[in-house]
């Protein structure tokens, strides 16, 4: 994948200010990671207004996933033959405009198709954002690249989460969805301005960008990210149960947790970035028995509060280090249709968020306790581990095209 632009372009787009094209894209991946993470601090709020059970809110949740896994190949497919930067916008419009009508959605129904609506754009633009990040900077720095527009989503579970969560609790629900229009428009102004327009790929076509589910490597690295990244999903999402009814903190701390595994995707994500640049596969190597190791000592650590919130730091970290060699694997495995294929990767991931919560359900249900979800992780970690050493070992008697 080059970054060269052509003659024409290049007047246009002269001495293009990297590092904020890079936020930019970023702070997309804030008001993304702010709608999708939220909602699960605010589903009593959205319970009451809604006037809604449990189970039916949290159908708010996985339709605003569905969206991703069906968007994310599709809004790639159909903009393949649109200039990157012009379906990085469209994208993010279609995003503050779904958001928005989840604003004034009168009844459920009309939210659950809302929360599809939103999700739908997810996967395409961190895809987009991706592709267009690292074709900004040279190949020995396209982990780096992408891990800083993938930040953007650790970030909002730092700040911006912590912040909605704390809105829509004090002023109303519906509340967090003008603030991620806000932002959505802020990120829009600052897409528009700062980065620099690439013309698309004069062979780009549905059909092209099709062509990467041909390929064998795409696939593998889209099953590590299922199985591997499960684990992280099947310990965060009963987090704030382990650490009040193990660890014994109290549910006033939780926004503290939160925003500890917040920082710790952060830090993860940034070293994900440079160790992707130096090796790709051997990243994924080394990072993921580290999250088996990280899983099995949390489920220990979780019984004292003080090591339960080291080790929610550590598990937040390790997990993240996946997401930019995953990127960029992508990027490596299907160079001629890097959009489809780096969108892909998102809808992967919400399979892993829906696998991992489902089997970290199914074995507390079975009363093995709080703990096991992340032993279970461990378990989804060694497995996906498994799948990149077959990747690799597939790589070698069939080399990824240069």
């Amino acid at each position: 994948m080059s970054s060269v632009l052509s003659p024409s372009t290049a007047a246009r787009t002269k001495a293009p200010n990297i590092g904020m094209a890079i936020f930019a894209l970023a702070m997309g991946g804030v008001g993304i990671g702010v709608t999708e993470f939220t909602m699960m601090g605010l589903l009593k709020e959205v319970e009451q207004g809604l006037g809604i059970s449990t189970p039916e809110a949290g159908h708010l949740i996985s339709a605003y996933a569905l969206g991703v896994v069906v968007g994310a190949p599709l809004l790639a497919a159909v903009g393949a033959k649109l200039p990157r930067k012009k379906l990085a916008l469209g994208l993010l419009l279609f995003f503050i405009v779904a958001n928005l009508s989840s604003f004034i959605a009168p009844d459920y129904g009309s939210m659950l198709v809302s929360r599809f609506a939103a999700g739908l754009p997810h996967g395409a633009f961190f895809g987009v954002a991706a592709v267009i990040a690292a074709s900004l900077v040279p190949a020995s720095r396209r982990g780096w690249a992408i891990s800083m527009v993938m930040a953007g989503l650790s970030v909002s579970n730092v700040v911006g989460v912590p912040f909605a969560t704390w809105l829509g609790q004090t002023f109303g629900w519906r509340l967090l969805f003008v603030l991620v229009g806000a932002i959505g428009l802020l990120a829009l102004a600052m897409v528009w301005k700062f980065v620099p327009f690439q013309a698309a790929h004069p062979d780009a076509s549905i059909r092209r960008e099709l062509g990467a589910l041909k390929r064998l490597q795409v696939w593998l690295a889209l099953l590590v990210g299922i199985v591997g990244f499960g684990g992280f999903f099947a310990t965060y999402t009963y987090i704030a149960h382990t650490m009040t009814a193990v660890a014994g903190i109290p549910s006033a701390l939780i926004p503290l947790v939160v925003a500890l595994y917040g920082l710790g995707m952060v830090a993860g994500n940034i070293v994900g970035g440079r160790l992707a640049d130096k090796s790709v596969m051997g990243t994924l190597y080394r990072v993921l028995p580290g999250v088996a190791v990280a899983l099995v000592v949390y489920a220990v650590a979780a019984h004292w509060p003080w090591s339960a919130m080291v080790m929610v730091f550590v598990v937040g970290a390790s997990g993240s280090m996946l997401i930019p060699a995953l990127q960029t694997r992508l990027l490596d495995a299907s160079p001629d249709a890097p959009s489809l294929a780096s969108s892909l990767n998102h809808a992967a991931l919400n399979v892993a968020n829906a696998l991992g919560a489902f089997l970290g359900g199914l074995v507390i249900a079975l009363g093995w306790g709080f703990t096991a979800p992340a032993l279970v992780g461990a378990v989804l970690a060694l497995l996906g581990f498994g799948v990149a050493l077959f990747s690799g070992l597939m790589e070698r008697k069939r080399p990824l095209a240069a």
